[in-house]
């Protein structure tokens, strides 16, 4: 099988939450080594890129002084957006570990469907569901808590 980091990367959601930011969060490793971490941090950061992939591709990057994540995995706790995606797609990560589907923002099994566009030059393996009733209960716990604090 694999090595899964989603307990951190859920860790890092719940930090997100805590931030007032979307919960998600993400791990880039190599096996059980942890090359880097991130959450989302749009708001805080005033950037409609700082996605915890792109932040965690950004930082993964740097650690290794390589624009390629070649035999990488990326563990994440929402199903990418399509920006997402495309990063993905562009540093070559191998593998791509996702918990939650996202129907109404998801870029890998839903909407444009990223990986399978013919224009995207690499496809990661794709592996969804893995620990998704945890990542969605802090979603919905997330937007519950958005909801009723608006009025």
């Amino acid at each position: 099988m694999f090595s899964t980091h989603m307990p951190l990367a859920l860790s890092l959601a719940a930090e997100a939450a805590a931030a007032g930011e979307v919960p998600v969060g993400a791990v880039i490793s190599d096996g059980a080594r942890v090359i880097a971490t991130a959450r989302n941090a749009m708001r805080s950061g005033n950037d409609p890129t700082a996605h915890a992939e792109i932040l965690a591709i950004r930082a993964a990057c740097a650690a290794l002084k390589t624009p390629r994540l070649t035999g990488l995995t990326l563990t994440v706790t929402l199903e990418p957006c399509p920006m997402c995606a495309s990063a993905i797609s562009q540093a070559r990560l191998a593998r791509l570990i996702y918990a939650a589907p996202d129907p109404k923002s998801g870029g890998v099994a839903h909407g444009p469907r990223t990986f399978s566009h013919p224009q995207c030059h690499h496809v990661p393996e794709v592996v969804d569901g893995i620990q998704s009733a945890e990542a969605e209960a802090q979603l919905k716990a997330f937007f519950a808590a958005l909801r009723s604090s608006s009025g």
